[in-house]
């Protein structure tokens, strides 16, 4: 990596970590240039624009997610393992970049235009592959289920977990996301997707 990427890998934890302890237009441009080290002219170099600055950081980790999530999507595997290892990845997500997923939560309605409809297709995105794994569940008999209310109420609890999710909490995000799939799963499974779900958990 050279250093003007290590220089905006370090701008972009700044700004995530200034927005999202004091909100988006709570910190100004001298704020952040100082927390980065950086003079304002030095610092619009890199980032062109607050707004920018604001995209990159809410767009980044949904936009891993989304291409994790189609990938897996499409590989062959039952779909109670997909979901596990979606809600796993989610919640691992979640855990290890708090910063930035609460500036997405919090203060992406703070973008216009074009910044804002690609981040809300990239969310949309992200819908589409939980929705894609639960009818493959459906379609295989092990699902009872699949609706959008369902998946929005699913990614409700992933998502808000941000509020309340610690690197120094009790449980590992691991364990979240297991409870989390069992919660779902106890309203979804067939007596099939059941039996399926606990064989591949006892040897996970």
């Amino acid at each position: 990596m050279s250093g003007s990427d290590d220089k905006w890998e370090q701008i972009l934890r700044v700004a995530a970590r200034l927005f999202a302890q004091r909100g988006y237009h709570g910190t100004g441009m001298t704020e952040l240039g100082d927390a980065a080290g950086l003079q304002r002219g030095a610092l619009y170099y890199y980032i062109r624009s607050k707004e920018n600055l604001l995209y990159e950081i809410s767009s980044r980790h949904v936009a891993e997610m989304v291409d994790f999530g189609e990938r897996l999507a499409k590989e062959e595997r039952p779909a109670t393992d997909k979901l596990l290892r979606l809600s796993e990845r989610l919640i691992r997500t979640i855990h290890d970049d708090l910063d930035e997923v609460t500036v997405f939560f919090r203060e992406i309605g703070a973008l216009t235009g074009e910044r804002r409809q690609r981040v809300f297709e990239l969310r949309d995105r992200f819908e589409e592959v939980w929705m894609s794994i639960l009818q493959q569940g459906v379609s295989e008999g092990t699902f009872r289920r699949a609706d959008p209310l369902l998946i929005k109420a699913v990614l409700g609890m992933h998502n808000y977990s941000y509020l309340w999710l610690r690197p120094d909490g009790k449980m590992q995000p691991e364990e979240v996301a297991r409870y989390f799939c069992e919660l779902l799963f106890r309203g979804i499974l067939t007596e099939t997707g059941d039996a399926e779900y606990r064989s591949f958990t006892a040897n996970s």
